[in-house]
């Protein structure tokens, strides 16, 4: 999707649609929002017939036919949709304040994500990146290689580091550190430092049940057997029950990993 800035420098002569409320099942939560010009779409407030309706009432705003500055929609049969709620929405028409304002709540939306540490930036770690970068995450990829780094998606932050392990006390609580270097040593090191941790929501390791077992005995001989770090492992990344090991798959599999611990993580934190 086209960045914010980047869209509203091309479309200055937008409406700002936002959902104030909810009731029941709905697409998405209060507070989402989309932006809608004569020709084009920012974001989205859950798809289906009533964004189509919302569209439609946004574009006869801008072309002075119409519109109403709200609405409440059922999301029921007779818009053809089952959720069940109802959503009301808030149409606005874009000021330079407007674009201030939303320009500060996005950079405080990224300043929020949840970061996702890739150490190693292989197959698997290249494939992982692009899987991640349309996500609502902030993703670091960390390389001891300089040439590893490059084509990796827009956005991407990168580390060329010496001693990826000693980058791990970086990551903020509540992130993700997932291990796929090209060296079974440096990932270990890697591993030790973030399972001596316990505030991180996902710690995952490229390999295999091998791997795991080596990892478990070495783990114990360096004194983290007892501690019971082994079980806050993930290793094999991406699961067992898809037995396809190209780097696309593995990366798909692992991205759905990275999400529900993150989302896990958050329910413990706030409740």
């Amino acid at each position: 999707m086209t960045d914010l800035p980047t869209f509203l420098a091309a479309h200055p002569d937008s409406i700002l649609v936002d959902i104030t409320g909810t009731q029941g099942s709905t697409p998405r939560e209060a507070g989402a929002y989309m932006l809608v010009s004569p020709t084009a779409l920012w974001g989205t407030i859950g798809g289906g017939q009533f964004e189509f309706m919302a569209i439609a009432n946004a574009r006869e705003m801008l072309a002075g036919v119409g519109g109403t500055a709200a609405m409440d929609i059922p999301l029921g049969p007779e818009i053809g949709q089952c959720c069940g709620g109802r959503t009301q929405l808030r149409f606005r028409r874009l000021t330079q304040a407007l674009k201030d304002e939303l320009e500060a709540r996005l950079a405080g939306e990224i300043d929020s994500l949840p970061e996702v540490y890739l150490c190693g930036a292989g197959h698997v770690g290249r494939a992982l990146a692009a899987a991640l970068a349309p996500l609502p995450l902030s993703v670091t990829v960390v390389e001891t290689r300089k040439e590893e780094l490059a084509n990796l998606p827009d956005g991407t932050k990168t580390r060329l580091v010496p001693m990826p392990e000693a980058l791990v006390k970086e990551i903020p609580a509540g992130g993700a550190v997932v291990i796929l270097t090209h060296d079974h040593a440096l990932d270990f090191l890697i591993a030790r430092e973030a399972l001596e941790r316990t505030d991180l929501a996902y710690t995952g390791m490229i390999g295999s049940a091998t791997k795991r077992a080596t990892f478990s005995s070495w783990l114990s001989r360096e004194g983290g057997g007892e501690r019971g770090w082994i079980e806050r492992l993930t290793l094999p990344i991406g699961g067992s029950t898809v037995r396809d090991k190209r780097p696309e798959v593995i990366a798909a599999m692992t991205a759905a990993e990275i999400l529900t611990a993150l989302s896990a993580y958050r329910m413990r934190s706030s409740s």
